[in-house]
């Protein structure tokens, strides 16, 4: 059985249903693993995901950024071949791969080339979201000390 109970973890931390609702998606969904891909990290805040999709072209794909889903939609064309095929082995049949984005990740360029999609995203955190050090009231606020034998100088 492959159900993991995230019960314990979820009690005790706080606004991170989303997150566990996604891990327990992603372990309870066998589905398609066409097309392939890879995810990889590069940098603090950069990402790219490369699906390899041989055979199609960029008017053949649709990529669509939601709020925190990025959508990528390939459709097959109907080709007349000038012969008759006696065996059909490379993939050439529609596909819909879906990705969770966390908060504040959007995507930066999309490229075809080679037959492997490339999409960098980037993650940017907007300045009222970044973090603050706060202040206890009883505390003096620190000043900066001037150096008076620089200012003699």
């Amino acid at each position: 059985m492959n159900r993991f109970d995230f019960t314990p973890y979820r009690r005790s931390t706080v606004g991170f249903d989303r997150l566990f609702d996604l891990l327990e998606r992603t372990t309870s969904a066998g589905g398609d693993n066409y097309p392939p891909f890879n995810i990889e990290r590069r940098g603090e805040d950069a990402y790219r995901i490369t699906l390899a999709i041989a055979g199609f072209r960029p008017e053949d794909l649709d990529i669509t950024a939601h709020q925190n889903l990025l959508v990528i939609q390939g459709r097959k064309r109907d080709e007349a071949s000038e012969g008759q095929l006696l065996h059909v082995g490379i993939a050439n049949r529609g596909f819909e791969r879906r990705f969770e984005l966390a908060d504040f990740v959007r995507v930066e360029n999309a490229d075809l080339h080679d037959g492997l999609l490339v999409i960098d995203l980037v993650r940017e955190v907007p300045e009222a979201m970044k973090p603050k050090k706060i202040i206890v009231g009883g505390q003096p606020t620190l000043q900066a000390v001037e150096d008076k034998q620089a200012d003699a100088a």
